[in-house]
This record gives structure tokens, C-alpha cells and sequence, in this order.
């Protein structure tokens, strides 16, 4: 459709109209860096062994850093010095969106935990939520650890689950409690409550 933006900037591409890219403002750029980081100007000067009327300068554009300081600039930020005159990426919008009714998630039931996967319609996420109901009562009830790649967070919806992991005692999570670890360290919930509790899980897929 001619009214998609994306198509139009892809024909225009195409034929040659695109505009050249803007020249890059290195002020603006270290300005971005530093507050990516969430520094002040005095922490990112402190970091980068420089004064901080010398990086306010330079974030204004009042003066052209020598290469000496561009290195102490680039150390600090922790990044190399032809970083420093690469664009940041532009922000990539796909706009994709899924809606899961209530009770209408994908089911997916186990000897200890009852999965309802949410946002089963969408392809390619980078996460994985789902709703978990606790069917297990004790660690025997598992057949070993569960581990498995990218980090977890676990936030508990009704009743008290323990929650064990390989590295660090067994802790209990009520209503409102939740964990965030890596989930390639062992780690299996159980119930402590006299019905099934239920928690959030959203997994990482990165």
C-alpha cells in the first residue's frame, strides 16, 4: 500500500531518492553515550580521565577533541574509538501485537506444573510468558533440576511457593512476591498451600 511509510521509504530507497545520511554530531553522540549509562557529567568525566568543563565542551560542540582524549573518552565509556563515530542504530518498530483472553491461553500440563502459554500466536518473541499452576507438593516430585537457557522471573498470583535453585537456600514467596534469576541455574517451584499456587512465569528467549 502506498500509505505503508516502510514501503515508501523502501521504494524511495530504491530509486535513489533517499536523502544522504546526516553528518554525525559527535557531541550529541557522547551526550547519548553517557546517558545511556545514566552518568553525570562528572562520572563520565572521572571515568574517562578527563576534566569536566573538557566534556562539556565537547558534548556542546565548542571544541574538537584531540585523538589522546577521544581514547581516554572511548576507555571510559568502555568502548573502542571508531564506536565513538558510528550512528547508534535506529530504533526498529514492528508494531507486532497479541491479546490472550483470559483462561484462553495454550495449555500445556506436566506431572508438576499446568502451563498456560500467553501470547501463543505470536512467532519469533523474545520472551515466553505463561500463567503456571504448582501441581507439585515436594522436590521429590521432580525428575531432577529443571535449567534450560536465558534468565526467569517468577511472580506469584494465589497461595506460597518455595521456590528452590541450585546456588542458594529454598525461599517461600507469597502473593505479590516475586524472583528474577538465571534459568540455567537448577531450579524447580513447589506448593506450599492446600490448593495448586499459581505464579507468572516470563522466560527469556535471548
Amino acid at each position: 500500500m502506498s500509505s505503508d511509510p516502510k514501503r515508501m521509504i523502501k521504494l524511495a530507497r530504491e530509486s535513489g531518492d533517499a536523502a544522504p545520511p546526516a553528518p554525525l554530531d559527535l557531541g550529541a553522540r557522547v551526550r547519548d553515550l553517557r546517558r545511556a549509562k545514566g552518568w553525570t557529567l562528572e562520572q563520565a568525566a572521572a571515568q574517562g580521565g578527563l576534566a569536566r568543563s573538557t566534556l562539556s565542551k565537547i558534548e556542546n560542540g565548542q571544541m574538537s577533541p584531540t585523538f589522546e582524549a577521544l581514547k581516554k573518552l572511548a576507555l571510559g565509556l568502555g568502548i573502542s574509538v571508531p564506536q565513538l563515530f558510528t550512528p547508534a542504530p535506529a530504533p526498529q518498530v514492528s508494531g507486532r501485537m497479541v491479546t490472550t483472553k483470559s483462561g484462553e491461553g495454550q495449555a500445556h500440563a506436566t506431572t508438576t506444573y499446568e502451563h498456560e502459554l500467553l501470547a501463543a500466536g505470536l512467532t519469533k518473541k523474545q520472551m515466553l510468558p505463561y500463567r503456571a499452576t504448582i501441581r507439585a507438593r515436594a522436590m521429590d516430585d521432580f525428575d531432577g533440576w529443571v535449567r534450560h537457557e536465558g534468565e526467569e522471573f517468577l511472580y506469584v498470583l494465589t497461595g506460597v511457593v518455595r521456590l528452590y535453585t541450585e546456588f542458594y537456600e529454598p525461599v517461600d514467596l507469597r502473593r505479590g512476591d516475586s524472583a528474577y534469576y538465571d534459568a540455567g541455574m537448577g531450579h524447580n517451584v513447589i506448593s506450599l498451600s492446600e490448593d495448586d499456587a499459581t505464579i507468572l512465569w516470563i522466560t527469556s528467549l535471548i
